[in-house]
């Protein structure tokens, strides 16, 4: 792969690295993914089709069937997954619930790793999510992790969630996911060596993006 046709941000759930990214691939004129979203994508899918998450086996087998088509739309790699588009249901609590144990699979981080890494085919990426620096794309010159307080990621969470859930029930549910993604066996949420740390706590994202961006051009210059 080139070195230098993705940039990776990595970090927790509600750090930033949303946002971060989809303004750092519209400063760049790049493409925006959401590489947990394809794997609440496949969380979704497993609910409907009645698995039980926990069941390694029979999510591993429900994966291998999904049809899954990958296209660019508003400056973002978009999706369906078996001719459907998940939308807001990707962002209930029964997803959230789910997600960490069909994220773990390692069948599951296999195929969908094969899908992130084909989605270069589609042009220069900006791609968000957990082991992108780490294990997707290792050799990937634009490496970022980002990070903030418990606190201050419970209260993102919580003014995006459509959920009627306290602050406090959102930042358990947080930590849950952090403890389970950190010691999964595969993947596991973790730094990537040669990352560069931004904790975003009391920061303004356009100044968190204005630091990546500079980093990134200097990259490039040097």
């Amino acid at each position: 792969m080139k070195k230098d046709d993705v940039i990776a941000i990595d970090g927790p759930s509600a750090s930033g690295k949303s946002t971060v990214a989809r303004k750092v691939a519209a400063a760049l004129g790049w493409l925006y993914v959401d590489s947990g979203a394809v794997y609440r994508a496949v969380a979704w899918r497993v609910l409907q089709a009645g698995v039980d998450p926990s069941d390694q086996d029979a999510v591993a087998a429900h994966t291998r069937s999904i049809e899954a088509n990958f296209f660019v739309e508003l400056g973002a790699v978009l999706f369906e997954m078996g001719g459907e588009r998940p939308g807001e249901a990707l962002r209930r609590e029964a997803v959230n619930l789910a997600v960490s144990p069909v994220a773990a699979n390692p069948v599951v981080r296999d195929i969908v790793t094969a899908w992130l890494r084909g989605m270069r085919d589609l042009g220069h990426l900006v791609m968000e999510g957990r082991d992108i620096g780490s294990v997707v794309f290792p050799e990937a010159a634009h490496k970022f992790y980002l990070d903030a307080s418990p606190e201050e990621r419970a209260r993102r969470r919580h003014a995006e969630s459509q959920e009627n859930l306290t602050v406090d029930a959102v930042g358990a549910s947080l930590q849950r996911r952090d403890q389970v993604d950190s010691r999964r066996m595969t993947a596991p949420l973790t730094v990537a060596k040669d990352a560069a740390i931004v904790d975003s706590t009391g920061m303004r994202i356009d100044d968190v993006v204005a630091a990546i961006l500079e980093r990134v051009a200097f990259s490039q210059k040097a």
